[in-house]
């Protein structure tokens, strides 16, 4: 794997202590190839798009999401910390609490439902969706660059209906039940901080408790890790990524992608993407380039500012 550039190893290296040596290493390439890959961010895209498509160990890669030995919770928390020391503007602390749906399909994906998709919902038209139900606790917090506030992902529990319970033979979790825990989670954390949550009426209730017992998690739909663990990062990976663009920016303000047609006047995640994504490649592009015959002729030589912008923006 290309070595990092300075400006981002400090915003990784609170994480490495959650994982041993091995795993480590593995879960940096994901890391880096999840920011850098176009499209969907599976595994095998991960591994193509850093330069390693024939690396006969990426089962190995899978495992860092199924099988290795690392808590989530732990992640999140780390996450949240680095959110804090790089953008808190002091004073109350406000999070905001939501469901999404990802569109899941398969035989093996037995905590899927059929939800109502609130984007392509109306009052008299309702469309359905299938998939997975994510519970996301998220803080609401301004972005300096980008002259708005933007949610920022840390801690996400997966929230099925009550009929994947039932056929468990286990006690249904309503939106209030899965997010009491996450709450009393963000309360220990942060013990100290004025805290202010904003949710939709679907998590009213008469009475909510503070003083809730927490226990273990869950490890995931039929006690497979790997839906628990993949959608949370790639949903922490969004904050992650809003983090780095901050230490990278150091106060300037990020440019966004103009053109004719489109006069935008604030910098959005696609261009905090393009900025990490750039400063990834021009450190040391993971990619080699091969020698071409001596009679063949040249092309015109390629604007390097063009390219690097295409493939920063790409996906």
């Amino acid at each position: 794997m290309p070595s990092l550039p300075d400006a981002i190893v400090p915003l990784l290296s609170p994480f490495a202590s959650r994982f041993d040596a091995r795993t480590w290493r593995k879960a940096q390439r994901l890391l880096v190839g999840a920011v850098l890959a176009p499209g969907r961010r599976t595994v095998c895209a991960c591994l193509r798009v850093l330069g390693r498509p024939h690396a006969r160990d990426f089962a190995l890669y899978h495992q860092v999401l199924n099988q290795a030995r690392w808590s989530p919770l732990a992640a999140s928390r780390r996450l949240l910390a680095l959110l804090l020391r790089h953008l808190d503007p002091g004073g109350p602390l406000v999070f905001g609490l939501d469901e999404t749906i990802e569109r899941r399909a398969g035989p093996r994906i037995a905590a899927k439902g059929v939800y109502r998709d609130a984007v392509r919902s109306s009052h008299s038209h309702f469309v359905k969706a299938m998939g997975l139900r994510w519970l996301s606790l998220m803080w609401l917090v301004e972005i300096p660059w980008a002259g708005r506030v933007w949610a920022l992902p840390f801690l996400t529990a997966l929230a099925p209906l009550a009929r994947y319970h039932a056929d468990r033979g286990r006690r249904h979790k309503t939106l209030t039940d899965g997010a009491r825990p996450m709450l009393c989670l963000l309360r220990r954390w942060l013990p100290d901080r004025e805290l202010v949550v904003v949710a939709d009426q679907a998590y009213a209730a008469l009475r909510l408790r503070l003083d809730a017992a927490l226990y273990a998690p869950e490890t995931g739909p039929d006690g497979a890790p790997a839906i628990a663990r993949t959608t949370p990062v790639l949903l922490g990976l969004f904050s992650w990524v809003t983090v780095v663009a901050h230490a990278l920016l150091r106060g300037r303000p990020l440019v966004p992608r103009q053109a004719a047609w489109y006069p935008k006047t604030a910098p959005t995640f696609t261009d905090a993407l393009a900025l990490v994504r750039a400063t990834l490649w021009t450190g040391e592009p993971p990619f080699a380039r091969s020698r071409p015959p001596p009679d063949m002729p040249k092309p015109p030589p390629l604007d390097p500012a063009r390219l690097w912008e295409f493939l920063c923006y790409t996906g």
